[in-house]
């Protein structure tokens, strides 16, 4: 039997849905604005294949640098041995949320 060389391979679990969240996606997803410079998480949605980044960018938090009618242009870094290299990638907003990275920091922002 030969080998599983496809563009998907060794994403069974990664790009699956969970347990009872599997069917339609929520309009709360499509009703989101994002806008250059925001903060987002790249996390693939299993439910549409069309607009879905390599397996490599799932879970890597980006900033957002073009906006399209139904994509967004990220910018990520990624790991090449031993340097980073900036990586622009489109997506479909499907497989983008808005990150939480820096939410700390303006509340803490907001008490000071």
């Amino acid at each position: 039997m030969g080998h599983s060389h496809g563009l998907r391979k060794g994403t069974r679990y990664a790009f699956s849905r969970d347990f009872k969240k599997t069917g339609y996606i929520p309009l709360s997803t499509y009703m989101k604005t994002y806008k250059v410079g925001d903060i987002v998480d790249v996390v693939c949605n299993g439910a549409v294949q069309k607009g879905m980044p390599f397996k490599v960018y799932h879970g890597k938090t980006g900033v957002v640098y073009n906006v399209t009618k139904s994509a967004v242009g990220v910018i990520l870094y990624k790991q090449v041995r031993n340097r980073y290299i900036e990586k622009r990638i489109n997506v479909r907003i499907e497989h983008v949320r808005h990150s939480r990275s820096r939410e700390e920091f303006i509340n803490r922002v907001k008490t000071n």
